[in-house]
């Protein structure tokens, strides 16, 4: 199985307009847990996309700032747009750049989450492992894979709102395959991947088809 670890550019424009529709239904709602957690702090966002969790994050708490991490840039672009467009550029930062060799110094952040990023991975231990390098010693690294967006996404809506250079190249993803995503980790598979990067202190919990990983580092 072939796996894609980032966004094709020619679909970006798609994968946008989909996240957008799963604000409300996915993103406030998931955003609402980690303030929950975290009321303030510096959070690192891997596979951050088009930057919509960032941007409901900081809208509930305003002593949280965020860095999002994304390999593909045109949705680091993108990011970077709607944090101008929601006054929050002060507070939320997007680069591109890779989740296997993570770009900060080590104990950086008080947080790092990544949603819908785990099956793509070709080396999702070296991934796990960063994390938690770059994590704050008594803090933690939240894995929420696949993303549960997809229940909630109206299909035919999301369809009828791509123009038609999206919807060729969608179709085109569709005839050659590899707009498929690679075979999502059972409860069981992702323990043994946590148990492969070291960790100790862990919980996974399967929430429908949403496997959630916490991470803490001793």
């Amino acid at each position: 199985m072939i796996k894609i670890e980032r966004i094709p550019f020619l679909l970006a424009g798609a994968y946008e307009k989909s996240a957008r529709m799963a604000i409300e239904s996915y993103y406030r709602r998931v955003a609402e847990e980690i303030v929950t957690h975290l009321p303030q702090g510096l959070l690192l966002d891997l596979g951050t996309g088009p930057g919509y969790l960032p941007i409901e994050i900081a809208r509930q708490s305003p002593k949280i700032r965020i860095v999002g991490i994304d390999l593909t840039r045109r949705l680091i672009e993108m990011g970077r747009a709607r944090a101008g467009e929601a006054h929050l550029s002060h507070r939320i930062w997007f680069q591109a750049g890779d989740a296997g060799c993570i770009p900060f110094r080590d104990a950086a952040f008080d947080m790092v989450i990544s949603t819908g990023m785990l099956h793509s991975l070709k080396y999702p231990v070296k991934v796990i492992q960063e994390m938690v390098r770059v994590l704050k010693t008594g803090s933690e690294a939240w894995i929420f894979d696949p993303a549960i967006v997809g229940n909630a996404l109206n299909f035919s809506q999301w369809k009828a709102s791509l123009n038609l250079r999206e919807r060729f190249f969608f179709k085109l993803f569709q005839l050659t395959g590899l707009h498929k995503p690679a075979k999502t980790y059972t409860q069981e598979a992702a323990i043994s991947l946590v148990t492969q990067a070291g960790c100790r202190n862990f919980s996974v919990e399967a929430a429908g088809k949403e496997i959630r990983i916490k991470i803490k580092k001793n």
